[in-house]
């Protein structure tokens, strides 16, 4: 599944440095490994090994690239597991890299590893553990099934490896596919798990020619038939009612068929956004993330999310930039970039001269999620039509 890419952000340092990134829907491309590590979060590349079979059967083990962010300090942190949708070219499917969502969780106090699983990027080939047939006749256990054990093998890696990471209480999260790999992660009530949060599972689709209509969607709850399991982790489901793969009322029979199967879930038919709302996860946590802060809070980890606080400056100019440090870099940036940016937009500074620009969801955040992720301590200068000063 593919859907459109949300808006182009930048960041850029004192020396003239800037990339363009945009952020991946659910099931897009990751961002370019050309783009630096995220100094703030502490980003670091983990090879682990894994071994899946497909829905005939064959076994193959190869070690996949799991992105690491993490908190300042040594911990140990609980663990959120993040998993990737599925794109119709997986050879272009670069190295998972959500760093938005990550750096919200981050500042939450939480480790995110984010695999890029089996099948993608540089372990693209013709083994493909997650083929489940044809859309009218899918069999999409094995794929989930497989995707499920590459958590697991991640989860272990860390709780090997990764002193900082407390692997005794952890989290599961995906979007697309990534959702499927969370329903049945959570089916197999491993140690540790506290909960998971499905963006938009579903059993595939084609947004143009059968918008809304998903593949075999009767197969897809299926999965779940059975005798009830008691003691499932409690989950969280979030769905956006304009969502081109899944569509409106889909989401809630699986829903239904979940709970029947003995699962726990809370459903949430988010309003449309965007032009797809399978990519929802990325381009929309103005609605998701204050769903998100209670379901945490009720598993134990993580602790408050402390919004951007700012007021106006009074009587500053918009059209006038003059922080410190400023230099022509940082001011065409602001001209070029926020200035005739739509709103919501937001500008951050940072105090060795780098700069974070975002127009769209979650533009505060963003904007100096862009600054930081170079290191430098940053601060919001201005916000849709304001110059501001940052609150405590």
């Amino acid at each position: 599944m593919k859907t459109a890419r949300a808006l182009v952000v930048i960041v850029a340092t004192l020396a003239g440095l800037a990339s363009a990134q945009t952020e991946p829907s659910a099931t897009a491309r990751a961002p370019s490994d050309r783009i630096p590590l995220a100094v703030d979060l502490q980003e670091r590349i983990e090879r682990v090994t894994v071994t899946v079979k497909d829905r005939w059967g064959r076994e193959q083990t190869q070690a996949i690239p799991v992105t690491v962010y993490r908190p300042a300090g040594d911990g140990p942190f609980p663990l959120v597991v993040f998993n990737h949708g599925r794109t119709l070219d997986r050879s272009t499917q670069g190295r998972s890299r959500p760093e938005h969502l990550a750096r919200y969780l981050v500042h939450k106090g939480l480790v995110v590893m984010a695999p890029t699983r089996l099948g993608y990027g540089d372990t693209y080939g013709p083994f493909d553990p997650e083929d489940s047939g044809p859309c009218e006749r899918k069999d999409h256990a094995p794929a989930a099934q497989a995707a499920a054990d590459q958590v697991l093998a991640t989860v272990a890696y860390a709780r090997q490896h990764l002193a900082f990471v407390d692997a005794g209480r952890w989290v599961v999260m995906g979007a697309s596919m990534g959702g499927n790999t969370t329903l049945a992660t959570v089916r197999l009530k491993p140690e540790g798990l506290l909960g998971g949060v499905n963006f938009g599972a579903g059993s595939g689709g084609n947004p143009v020619q059968r918008p809304g209509q998903p593949c075999s969607p009767e197969r897809f709850g299926q999965q779940w038939d059975g005798p009830a399991v008691n003691s499932q982790a409690p989950t969280l489901w979030l769905y956006w009612q304009n969502d081109l793969y899944n569509g409106a009322e889909w989401p809630q029979r699986w829903r239904q068929a979940w709970e029947q199967g003995g699962g726990r879930a809370e459903f949430h038919a988010l309003p449309a956004v965007g032009s797809d709302g399978h990519g929802g996860v990325f381009i929309d946590m103005n609605r998701w993330v204050p769903l998100m802060e209670p379901f945490l809070a009720g598993l134990g980890v993580g602790r408050a999310h402390v919004p951007v606080r700012y007021r106006p400056v009074p009587d500053a100019d918009l059209g006038k930039f003059d922080p410190l440090p400023a230099n022509d870099t940082l001011r065409q940036a602001y001209a070029q970039r926020f200035l005739t940016a739509a709103l919501p937009r937001a500008f951050a500074v940072g105090d060795q001269g780098a700069f974070g620009v975002y127009s769209g969801d979650w533009a505060e955040g963003r904007a100096l999620g862009l600054c930081q992720r170079t290191g430098q301590t940053c601060r919001l200068y201005a916000v849709n039509h304001d110059v501001v000063e940052q609150l405590p």
